[in-house]
């Protein structure tokens, strides 16, 4: 499993210009069964990422084909976890 945090960087005012491409690029993580939550960072803004079944550089390549990140909107940190227990409902998660 893989938490990817986006964190708000320079060029933040930008946002609002690749917002739909961002939010495609979010749907298509969702299609392909990769992203399985994603969520705010709260409270200084940017955003998280939990993401399951694609490799490190697979992870890495999708990560840095999102809009935010090639217009310098945010940093993106990509941090791998071990899932040895989960509730069931996660299972999925050990993948």
């Amino acid at each position: 499993m893989f938490i990817i945090f986006l964190r708000l960087s320079k060029n933040k005012a930008a946002a609002h210009e690749h917002m739909a491409a961002h939010n495609a690029w979010i749907a298509a993580g969702f299609a392909d069964g990769v992203f399985q939550c994603v969520g705010s960072l709260k409270p200084e803004g940017g955003g998280a990422v939990m993401a399951v079944g694609e490799s490190g550089d697979a992870l890495k390549e999708r990560v840095n084909s999102d809009p935010f990140v090639q217009h310098d909107i945010v940093v993106a940190e990509i941090i791998e976890v071990d899932v040895k227990k989960t509730a069931p409902a996660l299972e999925m998660l050990k993948a």
